[in-house]
């Protein structure tokens, strides 16, 4: 997506130049405010407001930081330079973060591919990528301006203002995290134990299901210039409503799995047996005998608790 963001070519100073050039400023003005004459007079006005103004030619930028730039409405680009400066008074410096951030966005319910309710939930990571968008192609000033005043606004200060207008891109990505959330939520089961499930699911997705979450991210925040750097689900389960009969149908479909498996290795045990006394003609058995075998083997591998045997001592001849 084309950006519009520059980098600010305008004049700029160093900060500790300006302020000796500052402190010169001042002995001149008590100079001139001395004498009485009309002339000098005007020349201590101009050099008082002079040197008043110059208070806000300065700032400093720490790394990852940045100031948008804008002279009476008009983007003059963004000051990305890390140091003490001194620039255009009459610029409004917008401070802007540009170091990662994250989101722990709280568990939503949704209903999945197959209409079950599910709660999700995401942790992600952030940050700002075009200042140009972020200032003004979403309402952010507003946002921050009324997420922070409460009272009086000419008491804000500047840490303050960047700490709210940051407070109000984090909502901003909240609220779109929420949207794509549900979105890839409901495009998949979640899980493969759904007679409708197909291929990949919330539960088994693992990267690929964040690959597609970051993606949608990146495409809702890409026009306000912000840019999710790793999305993942971190929370997911069925919605209390349904997690009783849900625990229950999983404990069941467990059960089934565990049986398939004991009858078939019983199954396959019998089947030994019956070669190796035939083979190595242990016993001679006739069919029925051998059915009485296999019934009774498999009551024992397949029983849920340990078979009592029952000896068969023959009968006593008096």
């Amino acid at each position: 997506m084309e950006t519009k963001e520059k980098d600010f070519n305008g004049f700029k100073m160093n900060g500790f130049l300006g302020l000796f050039i500052h402190l010169i400023v001042l002995p001149a003005l008590i100079y001139f405010g001395f004498i009485t004459c009309i002339p000098t007079a005007v020349v201590a006005a101009i050099l008082c407001i002079v040197w008043l103004v110059m208070f806000a030619g300065y700032m400093q930028l720490e790394p990852n930081e940045a100031r948008a730039m804008v002279f009476f409405g008009k983007y003059k680009g963004t000051f990305k330079e890390t140091g003490f400066f001194w620039v255009n008074p009459f610029l409004d410096k917008k401070k802007l973060s540009l170091r990662a951030r994250n989101l722990d966005v709280e568990p939503i319910k949704v209903n999945d591919k197959i209409g079950n309710p599910i709660l999700i939930g995401l942790v992600l990571v952030w940050k700002l990528k075009d200042t140009y968008k972020a200032m003004f192609e979403i309402d952010s000033q507003t946002m921050a301006s009324s997420a922070h005043t409460s009272g009086n606004a000419n008491q804000i200060t500047i840490g303050n203002a960047v700490a709210s207008r940051m407070n109000a891109f984090e909502n901003f990505v909240k609220i779109q995290s929420d949207a794509a959330l549900r979105q890839v939520a409901g495009q998949y089961a979640y899980d493969d134990n759904e007679a409708d499930a197909e291929g990949l699911t919330l539960r088994s997705g693992g990267e690929e299901i964040n690959e597609q979450l970051e993606q949608k991210l990146n495409e809702r925040l890409a026009m306000a210039g912000m840019e999710v750097v790793e999305a993942r689900i971190n929370y997911l389960a069925y919605a209390p409503e349904i997690a009783a009969v849900m625990l229950r149908r999983q404990q069941a479909s467990a059960i089934i799995s565990a049986r398939e498996k004991i009858v078939e290795g019983a199954v396959s045990m019998v089947k030994m047996a019956l070669h190796k006394l035939s083979e190595e003609e242990i016993v001679e058995l006739d069919e029925e005998k051998k059915a009485a075998m296999v019934s009774n083997l498999l009551v024992v591998l397949c029983a849920d608790e340990a078979a009592q045997p029952v000896i068969n001592a023959g009968t006593l001849n008096h």
